[in-house]
């Protein structure tokens, strides 16, 4: 039976339901950013609450944001866990989501069951209320589909939302007198069916709405279909508008009318989960009302509104009209993006001005030396490319971005990489703090000429910031990728180049977490990969500085490029790959071809060299953990070393068993449940 005890056992007592709902690579014991609110200070952590044997969020910062896993699913979903109905809703949504399979048998005490005659029991639903009611549904017939489908909305949304068509409604009037109404061909009736209650809507009849068993104060239409994270999310009139924009791919919501009164509770846990909050209300007199006071009231969450271009008749007020009279998703979402335009003008009129001109090339200036961008990673993760000055950094990150532009015909050099294409003409966003506008005019002169192209695509677009301010240049960056992911569809990659030139001081750990935060959250609602281009010398297989160990904490990968022996050679190591170990991954090598006029790729180094590398690789980090402690458990060296070198705890025992074959750690004489440093 779904009750708190249940699901407890089932999940840990609670572990699990933080570990599933709490992103990033937390640790029990170990504070991070509190994820109920905008956290710049990581100073809240999980532990186990000895006294009750369950697992417990601690928030050093502020205490009204502590509690249990219950807590923190009602948080993140808008309800109170002291409210009995929220209580449920928050069991049956840890039950969905984590799948526990936990059967919810319903008690049968207290529950009035009205006997009516000639009514299967098996097609009867009753609710327990002041005034119960029941409902009896029937397959929905051809001309209730054609209902919908004039508004876009198909027989799948129907059954994901729970729209049924009823045959019968029986409930009692005010009086207490018991009535039913039966559907027909003229006068159809469907039923927004919920656990406890059941909206009827009858969309051809005097009184078009009915209600059954209890609706609650935050009745919320959507909820429970929205994603865990994702774009935007309109705030509709009715269930019709939600159903017409999900049967098109948008996320929305509505509450019983547009008049009222929104839960704070509800838009705190949107604000933190899609990018825009959007109210789409009728554009009659009362839904503009509406509008602008959800819009005024909410003002510190973000909240937008978007206003239909519809006459405001009964017949062309909403926007499940707007889908009837034939307009698009495409529609929409160019409505969304003139929306956006009117929030980012001052932004995207700077951006402008820094917008390099293919056909008008800047005046001749002195050069320096510059480093480009690459598209390399996961989509929703950070990248990272490291290395100093003149190791053939530049050359490098241009192969790979010529890798995103090229035609699908074209095989060209990308120096030992393999890069998918931008089939879907999404947009490539590369952002230079550190060139000027005509050594960037330059570079991406030379990659053109490596990807086979003679211009520059539409959707590749590039600016040199170094005229902004460094708060500005985030800023800039931040609102322009909101505003080209709409323009074309989504973002294919986007190449900061280099990122230490958006905060004031790269070992301010503050703001360090911060714009590291900000990436890493901006590549996961835009489901692209950001480049970070880090223009440090790395030591080995860490990164220096506040800012380094944040993009080296968050990063799915990093790679250093760094001379070979022979200064003519340029070699190409991995720092960190999330799946996997760095240092089994092959140093690539590449170097100038005079034929070509352009570096091209040379092979890999031969496996002795890869081998030596890690041996001293490791010996290095194995003295850097045994500076200040003589030895270790296996359980305490195993997790050192995947801290040090960001790696999993599979890894990281495999690490143990090579540095033991080859001694770089032995047995404690003394003590052979420790290892110490080998001689």
């Amino acid at each position: 039976m779904l009750n708190k005890d249940e699901v407890l056992r089932k999940t840990n007592n609670g572990l699990s339901v933080f570990r599933h709902y709490v992103s990033g690579n937390w640790r029990l014991g170990r504070n991070f950013l509190n994820p109920l609110y905008e956290d710049s200070k990581a100073s809240c952590n999980v532990y186990l609450d000895k006294r009750s044997s369950i697992y417990k969020l601690k928030d050093f910062g502020d205490d009204s944001y502590s509690g249990d896993c219950f807590f923190l699913v009602g948080k993140l979903n808008g309800f109170n866990c002291s409210n009995s109905n929220d209580f449920i809703a928050i069991l049956r949504i840890i039950n969905r989501d984590l799948s526990l399979g936990i059967d919810e048998l319903k008690p049968t005490s207290n529950i009035l069951k009205p006997t009516y005659n000639n009514l299967p029991t098996s097609n009867i639903m009753t609710v327990v209320k002041n005034r119960p009611y029941v409902v009896k549904e029937q397959p929905m017939r051809t001309g209730e589909f054609d209902f919908w489908m004039q508004y876009g909305i198909t027989k799948e949304t129907l059954n994901l939302y729970c729209v049924r068509s009823i045959k019968e409604f029986t409930s009692e009037n005010a009086e207490g007198k018991s009535y039913t109404i039966k559907s027909n061909i003229d006068e159809p009736m469907f039923g927004y069916v919920r656990d406890k209650c059941v909206k009827i809507y009858r969309p051809f009849s005097k009184y078009r709405f009915l209600y059954g068993g209890d609706i609650g104060d935050c009745y919320c239409f959507g909820l429970e279909q929205l994603p865990s994270k994702g774009d935007i999310v309109f705030i509709t009139g009715g269930e019709k508008d939600v159903l017409s924009l999900a049967s098109k791919g948008f996320n929305a919501i509505c509450f019983n009318s547009e008049t009222v009164t929104i839960s704070v509770n509800i838009i705190h846990s949107l604000y933190h989960r899609f990018k825009h909050i959007v109210v789409l209300y009728d554009v009659d007199k009362t839904g503009v009302s509406s509008s602008n006071k959800i819009v005024k009231e909410f003002s510190s969450y973000n909240v937008k509104c978007m206003t239909l271009p519809l006459s405001g008749e009964k017949w062309e007020k909403d926007i499940s009209d707007y889908f009837k009279l034939g307009h698009t998703k495409k529609d929409l979402l160019n409505l969304f993006l003139i929306l956006l335009d009117s929030f980012y003008s001052t932004t995207m009129t700077m951006l402008r001005s820094c917008e390099i001109d293919y056909n008008n090339p800047p005046k001749i200036a002195n050069e320096v030396i510059s480093v480009a961008n690459v598209p390399l990673g996961t989509q929703g993760n950070i990248f990272c490319i490291t290395g100093g000055e003149g190791t053939g950094k530049s050359n490098y990150i241009a192969s790979l971005l010529a890798g995103s532009i090229r035609d699908s015909a074209s095989d060209i050099d990308t120096l030992g990489s393999t890069i998918s294409r931008n089939t879907d003409n999404k947009a490539i966003l590369l952002y230079d703090t550190e060139q000027s506008e005509v050594q960037l005019y330059k570079n991406i002169s030379n990659l053109l000429r490596r990807a086979e192209k003679s211009s520059a695509p539409p959707e590749f677009k590039s600016f040199c910031l170094t005229a902004l301010s460094r708060k500005e240049r985030l800023n800039a960056i931040i609102q322009s990728m909101d505003r080209f992911y709409y323009e074309y569809g989504g973002i294919h990659v986007v190449v900061i180049d280099g990122v230490a030139d958006l905060v004031r001081c790269a070992n301010d750990e503050a703001e360090s977490i911060a714009v590291v935060d900000e990436l890493y959250r901006l590549a996961g609602i835009y489901k692209t990969c950001i480049v970070t281009v880090l223009h440090f010398v790395p030591n080995g297989l860490k990164l220096r500085g506040h800012l380094g160990s944040e993009i080296q904490r968050k990063a799915a990968a990093i790679l250093s490029i760094e001379k070979d022996k022979d200064p003519a050679i340029s070699v190409v190591k991995a720092l960190k790959v999330r799946d996997g170990s760095p240092l089994d991954v092959p140093l690539m090598q590449f170097s100038w071809n005079k034929e070509k006029h352009m570096h091209t790729y040379i092979g890999e180094k031969p496996r002795e060299i890869k081998e030596e590398r890690k041996k001293l690789e490791l010996e290095k980090i194995i003295s850097e953990i045994f500076t200040n402690q003589p030895y270790l458990s296996y359980i305490d060296l195993s997790e050192q070393i995947g801290e040090a070198m960001s790696v999993s705890e599979r890894t990281a025992k495999n690490y143990i068993k090579y540095m033991r074959e080859r001694e770089i750690i032995v047995k404690d004489p003394s003590n052979s449940t420790y290892f110490i440093k080998g001689i």
